[in-house]
């Protein structure tokens, strides 16, 4: 995917009306210091544009659902002073959502019988060297088509997956304006290939639940972090096919450890220190690039912090 500060191409635009914004996290476990900079970012534009923040639960995938984490999640935002607006809503209870949105893209869908292992050593490939060598330049592992015209004798699906246009079609080149990145572009079929809606387990795959969800809530616009700036054209696709409004996004720089990984639950991230809520606070501030002096009281601190916001985002 490639980024510039032009404004070339079909450009996705927000829907008109008041802004509704949103934080959507895993319940993988607490919310630490990299969750916490996400959240504050979707609040502080929310605030900012006088509009509405709502929190979404995305425990599609329950087998890494921790118990309890949600909850403690939820408590931990009030406690920082981010009380959403209406109802928490639980992707976990919205199956027949998403069971309407995959039929209606059956057109578009088709059964895959590849393994990630398949299609791992399928790219590897076209990279001297072979596997290893596309793991450490960071190869994508884009779909090879393998399926695409139907699954080879003696295979059983492992998951269904959404056809995209074809290399020299008009609309495979998604293009889309970041509020913070400028102009981003991605060849559907050469950067992201063929992508799962649905799992062989029977979950369902993030993409389509993010994009039912976010029509559903009216999310208007879209803020996180820069790990999902390559999966919205992708998301753009789908609000496409579907019908329904695609928001404006702004994707925020990533909090990173000494070894320069996002900070995750996977790379050990620490809970909060929730006994200091206004250091914790400040501190996601400066990684927002948001300077707030000392560590002021959580109702203080928003005071502070949101017209700081405002003075950069506030278009």
């Amino acid at each position: 995917m490639t980024g510039n500060e032009g404004n070339r191409g079909t450009a996705a635009t927000g829907s008109t009306g008041g802004y509704i914004g949103r934080f959507a996290p895993s319940p993988t476990g607490p919310l630490h210091a990299g969750s916490l900079v996400a959240a504050m970012a979707s609040y502080l534009d929310a605030r900012a544009h006088h509009g509405q923040w709502r929190v979404r639960i995305e425990d599609v995938d329950e087998a890494r659902t921790v118990p309890g984490a949600a909850e403690s999640i939820l408590q931990t935002l009030a406690l920082l002073g981010m009380q959403p607006n209406g109802e928490v809503i639980w992707q976990s209870r919205r199956g027949e959502a998403y069971a309407a949105a995959f039929a209606h893209l059956q057109a578009h869908v088709y059964p895959c019988g590849c393994s990630r292992r398949e299609i791992a050593d399928s790219n590897a490939g076209v990279v001297p060297g072979g596997l290893s060598a596309a793991v450490s330049a960071g190869m994508p592992s884009v779909y090879p088509g393998i399926c695409r015209h139907g699954m080879p004798p003696g295979r059983s699906a492992r998951a269904w997956r959404l056809r995209v246009p074809a290399s020299d079609a008009p609309d495979e080149l998604i293009g889309f304006q970041d509020r913070a990145c400028g102009w981003q572009e991605q060849h559907l079929a050469d950067e992201a290939g063929d992508f799962v809606l649905k799992r062989a387990d029977g979950f369902w795959a993030y993409q389509l639940a993010v994009v039912v969800d976010d029509a559903a809530q009216g999310i208007t616009d879209v803020v996180r972090g820069k790990d999902l700036l390559d999966s919205t054209p992708r998301q753009i696709y789908l609000q496409r096919l579907l019908g329904i409004p695609t928001p404006r996004y702004l994707h925020t720089p990533l909090v990173r450890n000494a070894a320069g990984e996002k900070l995750s639950k996977q790379t050990g991230a620490a809970p909060l220190d929730l006994s200091r809520p206004g250091l914790m606070l400040r501190q996601a501030a400066a990684a927002l690039g948001l300077q707030v002096e000392r560590d002021p009281a959580v109702p203080a601190f928003w005071e502070k912090a949101i017209p700081l916001w405002a003075a950069r985002f506030s278009r």
